[in-house]
């Protein structure tokens, strides 16, 4: 017989915890599981439609402000209705209703924390309420051991109730034709040196070190340029900074990507430079493609990047480390390739879809 699996989320819009979710969906064994998600937030979201498309049950409810107690009866009469056996909540949220509507209708509950707000806070209230979840709850994971450390730290749970499974993406194959047409369309040269990020445009991401450690690098290389993917509410802020720095003809904002992965194709080096990451999966796709990667020593980052071996690790916000991080990697085309090629091993060997389906299945069962 096989096993109704119900995801508990937000919603569906394009993001990190989202794309785990559909990951997971897409290939989680339909031999074994009946899959479907609800969220607490509408719209669903591009990806929620396009589960949908594909057929996938995707049902969303409306969350009041505040604590709605309506929502953990809607689950409820959900997960009763359905025959839910196992019930998978992502992010702290939905893990509060999704555990209060399954209790004593016999779901099986897990919870995943998928990162943190930074500046990270708690709250006394969770001191309390934390722990009674917690004995309702049957498997907890996060996706990296900073974000582990975090539940510990600021959520009251036990390290020893917490699992790290980490994240886990589909390889991706880069197509040389379109990727040469759009260099054509973008007018890069063939001898420019492209660096390059894909995330949304929002101040957690430090878009703003980015820019300025740019601005310092590409004084010595006439050929270079930052690729930009993304979209986002400060994005203005971080075209009239570029404007300020007058580099305008070296920097090229993309706007919003649904299948970024020719521009990330087109990168010679992938740069995260992000205040606070659980585990970026704009990263692992880098890795998957063999790009040398710069990132800085927040959240998962260093779990994913071993500094020197498989990329470069450099302080958080550190404008002259990243600068001199990019200067070693510009002027080594050996040192990137040697770097992308130990990227793309360490991405076959833990960060496939495969491995982290295949922890998450075990867990189900």
């Amino acid at each position: 017989m096989k096993i109704n699996l119900l995801h508990v989320t937000f919603d569906m819009h394009i993001g990190g915890a989202e794309q785990v979710i559909k990951n997971l969906v897409e290939a989680t064994d339909k031999t074994k599981f009946n899959t479907s998600i609800l969220c607490i937030e509408s719209p669903i979201g591009p990806f929620g439609e396009m589960l949908s498309k594909k057929g996938y049950q995707i049902d969303s409810v409306s969350r009041k402000k505040g604590f709605d107690v309506k929502l953990v009866f809607e689950i409820r009469k959900y997960v009763i209705r359905h025959k839910i056996d196992v019930l998978h909540c992502h992010q702290y949220t939905p893990w509060v209703y999704g555990t209060l509507a399954s209790i004593l209708t016999g779901t099986k509950v897990i919870f995943t924390e998928h990162g943190r707000f930074y500046p990270d806070r708690s709250s006394w209230k969770r001191k309390y309420i934390n722990p009674f979840l917690v004995k309702l709850t049957d498997h907890i994971t996060t996706i990296s051991k900073a974000t582990k450390q975090a539940l510990v730290d600021y959520e009251y749970i036990p390290a020893s109730k917490i699992e790290i499974i980490y994240n886990g993406i589909a390889e991706l194959e880069g197509n040389i034709t379109v990727t040469q047409q759009l260099r054509t369309k973008l007018s890069i040269s063939e001898d420019t040196i492209i660096l390059g990020t894909i995330s949304r445009l929002d101040p957690i991401k430090n878009h703003r070190l980015l820019i300025s450690s740019f601005a310092k690098v590409q004084q010595k290389y006439t050929k270079l340029m930052l690729l930009i993917v993304g979209d986002g509410d400060i994005r203005s802020n971080l075209e009239k900074l570029v404007k300020q720095l007058d580099i305008s003809d070296k920097v090229i904002f993309t706007g919003f990507q649904a299948n970024p992965v020719d521009y990330l194709q087109l990168m010679d080096i992938f740069l995260l430079p992000s205040l606070s990451e659980g585990t970026a999966m704009t990263l692992l796709e880098a890795m998957s493609l063999s790009k040398a990667c710069i990132v800085t020593d927040v959240g998962g980052n260093p779990e994913i990047i071993e500094d020197k071996v498989s990329g470069l690790v450099t302080p958080s916000d550190d404008e002259n480390m990243l600068v001199a991080a990019c200067d070693l990697l510009l002027k080594d085309s050996k040192l990137r390739k040697n770097l992308g090629d130990a990227g793309r091993t360490q991405f076959e060997e833990r960060f496939t879809v495969q491995c982290m389906l295949r922890n998450y299945q075990d867990i189900y069962q």
